[in-house]
């Protein structure tokens, strides 16, 4: 995935870790900025972005520290945050679109948090799956993002990866890896309110 840019005769420059991490937050909340009312009702504030930290040194949420290869959306302090080293290794393993997909889903869980529905664990981590095939599919038809080829591919891996045994996600909470694939395409295929 890259960001859509104007156009002119610049060229691209290869795509690094932290350009993605940057253009997928640009991304993802520039479509909520632009659509969130519309689907919701009520005014659109954009969460913190504490951004990326390494190994144990993230921000703490509620008094718990931050875990080394995760990414989490701290719903009392209202941010998200991401270790580096879970953003290049799988952006080293499977491309760019981990990094949008990573960042599309933890905003899924702060867009869960300003509409305040009551869900299960695996329903919730699944509905911010399917927030997340919206998002970035609802931007790519924005014009906020353009889909390259092999995205496709490269988010089912990143789906796959996310469903297996990491210490901090198993399929009791987030899924199997087919759970996860078909909520996102729901997302992708049919829209936000798909996901509700």
């Amino acid at each position: 995935m890259a960001r859509a840019e104007p156009v002119g005769p610049v060229a691209a420059a290869p795509v690094t870790l932290p350009a993605a991490e940057q253009s997928a937050v640009k991304v993802v909340d520039g479509y909520w900025q632009r659509h969130f009312t519309e689907f919701f009702g009520r005014p659109y504030t954009s969460p913190k972005v504490s951004g990326s930290y390494l190994g144990t040194n993230g921000p703490s949420c509620a008094g718990q520290p931050a875990i080394a290869f995760n990414a989490f959306y701290c719903r009392p302090g209202d941010f998200l945050a991401w270790d580096d080293n879970l953003m290049s290794t799988g952006f080293q393993k499977v491309g760019d679109s981990w990094v949008y997909l990573v960042i599309a889903h933890e905003w899924g869980h702060a867009i869960q948090a300003r509409i305040k529905r009551g869900l299960t664990a695996i329903s919730i981590e699944l509905q911010a799956d399917c927030l997340a095939g919206a998002t970035l599919q609802g931007a790519a038809n924005d014009g906020l993002v353009t889909v390259e080829p092999g995205d496709a591919q490269e988010l089912a891996k990143t789906l796959e990866a996310a469903a297996d045994d990491y210490p901090w996600t198993n399929q009791r909470d987030h899924g199997d890896a087919q759970q996860r694939i078909s909520s996102f395409n729901t997302g992708a295929a049919k829209g936000v309110k798909a996901c509700f």
